[in-house]
């Protein structure tokens, strides 16, 4: 994982290189009170204040020199400066003007790399700054979205459910947790839909639901319930070459739920912590499970397969209903659970589903605080009976592909009590083209709000 440690240090008047971040309003006016060697700079470089200009500034000496970004965003955006960790110098540096607060993790995620299969690191750009009590949750947060990016960006050939497991271990040791792991055949009657779902991989590759408690047991309960396809072929229903092709991601949920376990454990939250990360490959053999098998689950319901490439929610299901034996106060799932998301809401804006009005909004005020965007969708009622079933208690996958999201988050509904607060968010995980300090690849989205929720309620 990159070490972003070096690239944040406290500014002690140190030797640095100044940035100036401008905005295009005001350039103008800081224009015309700098010196006229600057000015020429600037003129030889053909800045006129436009978004994303930039220059190399001289200064008194023959080797200073300073650097100008016009920027038009906020002094709140974290991404203010990521273009610049990884495009300056190697070096030291400081805002000309004021701290740079929130984009510290810009500058930290904009020199992220996955290096896992190269062998050439960067060196570090370091960033000064005056307020040293930010610095731990910058690198606490850049940390936690770094591992999310490592997780799924690795092939599914180095990350199965055995290497979830791992994770979790070590998560689990470092801060003193539980790990409880039930693996392949015992999951039949504990857990149906993940052992059916699973079953088809090698016994190298079984399945298995992975749980870590963590936490003083008078305090809140909170499950984080993450989805752990390692890699999704479809199964019988199986995908064609070009929606195969990133299904090394779809254990993005399982990824950001670990790193919000860390943040949660690493910051001791007074919670009583349930991790639940049920972890499978959806394979192809002849004990896969077919369209058409009637599945039975842990919380007593049935469920007609109408599709195996519809996967994720079975297995989420069954996660849910463990979750929610142990009545907790909260529960939060992320999982890559349907295209019909990216549809609606593109790469970029997970929607987000909830029982409660409450907690919804203080999730979207999150996401608006630490420009992590969500977007809520509705739980539609109107839409339950897409659900029925001629055999059985309710299909996994209606017919007709109207609604995919509503109709994947009302299948979880099932699962989870009116009574206890719940959030779905359907994230993508994944960038198809890189942005400031957010390169083309895995990416944690809806992390940060979820973070930020937490914190609001149990710091």
């Amino acid at each position: 994982m990159t070490d972003f440690t070096p690239m944040l240090q406290p500014d002690r008047g140190q030797p640095a290189r100044a940035i100036h971040v401008v905005h295009p309003d005001a350039f103008a006016d800081w224009l015309a009170g700098q010196p006229p060697r600057v000015r020429t700079a600037v003129a030889a470089g053909r800045v006129a204040g436009k978004p994303g200009e930039r220059a190399v500034l001289p200064g008194e000496a023959a080797e200073e020199w300073s650097y100008l970004l016009v920027c038009p965003e906020p002094e709140s955006s974290p991404w203010r400066i990521a273009s610049l960790g990884a495009s300056l110098p190697e070096g030291t540096y400081r805002l000309a003007s004021g701290e740079p607060g929130a984009a510290m993790l810009g500058w930290l995620l904009g020199q992220y790399r996955f290096e896992r299969y190269r062998a050439d690191p960067a060196e570090p750009r370091v960033l000064l700054s005056g307020e040293p009590a930010r610095i731990e949750e910058a690198l606490r947060v850049a940390e936690a979205t770094a591992l999310v990016r490592d997780l799924v960006n690795t092939g599914a050939s180095d990350l199965g459910p055995a290497e979830l497991e791992e994770i979790a271990e070590g998560l689990a040791k470092k801060h003193g947790g539980t790990l409880t792991v039930t693996r392949g055949d015992a999951l039949a009657t504990g857990c149906p839909m993940i052992h059916a779902v699973g079953q088809a991989a090698s016994k190298e590759r079984a399945p298995r639901l992975i749980e870590l408690e963590w936490g003083d047991p008078a305090h809140p309960r909170v499950a984080l319930v993450g989805k752990g396809v390692c890699f999704d072929s479809g199964g019988l229903d199986i995908k064609p070459a070009a929606g195969m092709r990133l299904m090394k991601k779809d254990m993005g949920g399982a990824a950001h739920m670990l790193a919000l376990a860390g943040l949660v454990m690493g910051a001791q939250l007074k919670v009583r912590l349930h991790l639940l990360v049920p972890a499978v490959e959806n394979a192809i053999a002849g004990n896969a499970f077919r369209p058409g098998d009637v599945l039975r689950t842990r919380k007593g319901l049935t469920v007609e397969n109408t599709n195996t490439d519809a996967e994720g929610r079975l297995i989420l299901g069954d996660a849910l209903a463990k979750a929610v034996e142990a009545e907790p106060a909260l529960i939060l799932d992320f999982a890559t659970l349907t295209g019909a998301a990216r549809v609606a809401l593109g790469p970029d804006l997970p929607p987000l589903f909830a029982n409660d009005d409450a907690l919804a909004a203080e999730f979207l005020s999150a996401a608006e605080r630490v420009s992590d965007p969500l977007w809520r969708m509705p739980l539609w009622d109107g839409y339950d009976e897409m659900l029925k079933s001629d055999v059985a208690d309710m299909v996994n996958s209606p017919e007709g592909g109207f609604a995919g999201a509503v109709t994947a988050a009302l299948f979880l509904r099932r699962f989870v009590p009116a009574t206890i607060p719940w959030a779905h968010v359907d994230t993508f995980a994944w960038r198809p083209a890189a942005k400031a300090g957010r390169p083309k690849g895995g990416d944690a989205l809806g992390l940060r709000a979820a973070w930020e929720v937490l914190k609001a309620r149990y710091a």
